[in-house]
């Protein structure tokens, strides 16, 4: 069962202090040898590891999923083959719990409809939280979160309350590449969240 929590209410959205290279990422992500598809793309790089790795055994049923205790996590060989964008996950693996990592493209004029995701909020208890890392935008990608665009830059590193109503438009002839990051909530990610009025680089 998802249950919330009182805990100290935080903004729908707040850019982390910390940004990375976008065109590191960017290079490694061509690396990869992205095939062409229609509408939107999923490129794992972390996942549960009897996905990554068949040999293992699928795990025990789980009364709650929420939070990715119900399985081992592991990086997948497109992971492995880029070298900065796992630093950037390692970055948040070495103070907390990283589950589920991908690489997500949006095509060129193509919309992600209105829709909530239910559990990754940090008012949730018993969750994951999501960060985002936009790797390739262009002048006419919109992500509306609350009726209301997030203006969010190459790099840059965001936490958004998806608990709320959200959207991604891509106006633009090119497509949208982000990274996305969920991670458990601990103290170190929450001070961090709540310190997002800095700005430092990490390289």
């Amino acid at each position: 069962m998802i249950e919330e929590v009182s805990v100290k209410k935080y903004t729908d959205r707040i850019k982390l202090p910390v940004s990375f290279d976008a065109s590191k990422m960017m290079e490694e992500a061509r690396a990869l040898q992205l095939d062409p598809f229609k509408y939107y793309n999923v490129i794992p790089l972390r996942a549960p590891a009897h996905l990554v790795d068949t040999s293992l055994p699928f795990p025990a049923a789980s009364g709650d999923y929420a939070d990715g205790s119900w399985t081992d996590w592991m990086d997948t060989p497109a992971l492995e083959q880029s070298p900065y964008i796992k630093s950037v996950v390692d970055y948040f693996q070495k103070h907390t719990k990283v589950t589920l990592v991908r690489i997500l493209r949006l095509e060129a004029k193509a919309t992600v409809q209105d829709h909530v995701d239910p559990t990754l909020g940090l008012e949730i208890e018993k969750s994951v939280i999501r960060l985002t890392v936009p790797i390739r935008l262009n002048d006419q990608v919109s992500f509306i979160l609350n009726n209301k665009p997030v203006e969010m830059h190459p790099g840059e590193c965001w936490y958004l309350r998806l608990t709320d109503s959200h959207k991604v438009i891509n106006g633009g002839s090119t497509e949208r590449i982000s990274l996305t990051i969920d991670m458990i909530p601990n103290d170190w990610v929450r001070n961090e969240i709540e310190s997002g009025i800095d700005d430092k680089e990490y390289k």
